[in-house]
């Protein structure tokens, strides 16, 4: 099976691989890699033949006339998740923690309260402290294993200087798809509020058998005057080198405001990233994202039977995306304690979990991207490592 190739990616400029030992003490001879959240695995064939024929043409010019792209986002958005999307309404950003900091120059000002329902992918905050406004923590309640929002406890957290909320759904680190009536409370939420909803969609494609994304434009139709949406091939392809983003505007009066922005900014897209979401947004690139899907559920099924059989260890139940929440609470150990078995014992290198923002102090993000003789692998190392508590 294509997924089962194992392809050396050290010495490679590669993030995941060659920065693991600088950011983490674990060694890309002797270690995995299950931090970054790019998978292991070759792109899509038609996207290959795509690039190809692009690098062998010879000449790397401006890209120019962008029908095909937008026509392919608009196929694929429709096909695959019933909605539809006017060509028009499309923003191209050098992927989506860029279009999330053209979001905040855009729609906030410097010191404006950005809400996070926490814990979340740990670049948004990081974003919003960088561009000089707040970050605003919601945590998530945990419910029966799985993670809800707690509209309660975030309308008393509410001071009327927050601006703007960003989503993550599906949610990364939790994996959750949120259902349609959750979604809907959020729109209520943000509309209480006078919020900018940005939701941010790049795990959409990346779903577990019988789960059914829903996408907010379809949950809220009635907060289209505030919504941002955010979509991405790169995490679906596997493709996040080429910095290929978009945002997705149905609101005129957000239009006109984005495309300001991009002027002032001096943003155009990256051709070769152009070229390789046309292709992926294909019958050819639907067909190899089921294949992937099925392959993920395997690994994830292989590494939740036996992260769960460790005494003091939980996974999250996984909805969405390829990337497994582990809980270490159970073990009683401190988090320099637990992480330490990871990276010094197991020797991989994962994502800390205070990094996602509160709620996540006990945890650990694995990236289950991998061929699965690397999530058996990894599977042996945590078993050894915390072999003392079976």
């Amino acid at each position: 099976m294509e997924f089962d190739r194992i392809i050396d990616r050290r010495n490679t400029h590669s993030m995941k691989w060659d920065m693991m030992n600088e950011r983490y003490g674990v060694s890309p001879e002797t270690g995995l890699p299950m931090w970054v959240a790019d998978m292991d695995f070759a792109a899509a064939p038609c996207i290959r033949d795509a690039l190809r024929r692009a690098v062998d043409h010879g000449v790397y010019g401006y890209f120019g006339d962008d029908a095909a792209y937008r026509a392919a986002i608009c196929w694929w958005m429709a096909e695959r998740h019933g909605w539809q999307v006017d060509p028009t309404h499309i923003f191209t950003t050098h992927g989506l923690v860029n279009a999330v900091g053209l979001c905040l120059q855009t729609w906030t000002a410097p010191g404006d309260g950005v809400v996070l329902f926490t814990p979340v992918y740990h670049a948004f905050a990081r974003t919003i402290e960088g561009a000089g406004r707040q970050v605003v923590e919601c945590p998530l309640a945990l419910v029966d294993g799985r993670y809800e929002m707690d509209f309660d406890a975030a309308d008393a957290k509410m001071t009327g200087r927050e601006k703007m909320l960003i989503l993550c759904s599906p949610h990364n680190p939790g994996g959750r798809v949120w259902s349609a009536e959750e979604l809907q409370a959020l729109a209520a939420f943000c509309d209480r509020h006078d919020l900018l909803l940005v939701s941010d969609e790049i795990h959409h494609d990346l779903l577990m058998p019988g789960q059914q994304h829903v996408p907010m434009p379809l949950a809220a139709p009635e907060s289209l005057s505030r919504l941002v949406m955010l979509t991405s091939a790169s995490k679906t392809f596997n493709i996040a080198g080429t910095h290929c983003g978009n945002v997705i505007l149905p609101d005129a009066r957000l239009r006109k405001d984005f495309a300001q922005t991009l002027v002032g900014a001096g943003i155009s897209p990256n051709s070769f990233g152009l070229h390789a979401v046309t292709a992926a947004y294909s019958p050819e690139g639907a067909e190899w994202v089921d294949a992937l899907c099925a392959y993920l559920e395997g690994n994830l099924h292989l590494f939740d039977t036996a992260i769960n059989a460790i005494p003091g260890l939980r996974a999250m139940p996984m909805q969405a995306t390829y990337l497994a929440w582990v809980d270490f609470a159970g073990t009683g150990m401190s988090q320099a304690e637990f992480t330490a078995r990871v990276e010094r014992e197991a020797r991989i290198a994962v994502n800390h979990g205070p990094t996602f923002g509160t709620g996540g102090e006990t945890y650990l993000r694995f990236n289950l991207g991998a061929p699965r003789a690397v999530i058996e692998d990894a599977i042996d190392r945590m078993q050894h490592a915390f072999s003392d508590l079976q």
